[in-house]
């Protein structure tokens, strides 16, 4: 009786296949929606997923405008920006970013469940988000992403 051996397939830079996806914005929750894309991001919806490798998609988000929240969070959360100097610390809530720059509400949240290191950096760099309902990546023929 022989001893079957399964090597574990492990993903590198040359068997990683890139695809392009589109996210429409409108009545998703933004909670919700960023950690489904922070998921393609990394690549953990892919077989071949392999940790220390960068394997995930490219996202667009469009329509990120018309996000919603649950809850109060709309006029409770509050986002804060420091600029390291004294003083420097700015507060605002959502209903006011969201008024006046919706993508940064869609960054900072996918970004915040990305790794903290050089891939996550990489990965980040894959998300494009846009307030309309153009983008200019057509060239890529982007698919659309339900969810």
């Amino acid at each position: 009786m022989s001893k079957l051996h399964f090597t574990t397939k492990h993903a590198n830079a040359a068997t990683v296949k890139h695809n392009w996806y589109v996210v429409d914005g409108t009545n998703q929750t933004v909670g919700r929606m960023c950690s489904r894309i922070a998921a393609i991001l990394r690549g953990k919806n892919k077989a071949y997923y392999t940790p220390h490798v960068d394997c995930g998609d490219y996202i667009i988000v469009i329509n990120c405008d018309k996000v919603k929240f649950t809850g109060n969070k709309l006029q409770d959360k509050i986002y804060d920006s420091f600029s390291g100097y004294p003083g420097g610390r700015k507060e605002e809530n959502a209903i006011d970013l969201l008024k006046r720059r919706p993508e940064v509400i869609i960054e900072r949240a996918v970004k915040g469940m990305l790794p903290k290191n050089r891939l996550g950096r990489k990965m980040y760099k894959k998300l494009f988000v846009y307030t309309g309902s153009s983008h200019p990546h057509t060239a890529q023929q982007p698919k659309e992403l339900k969810f």
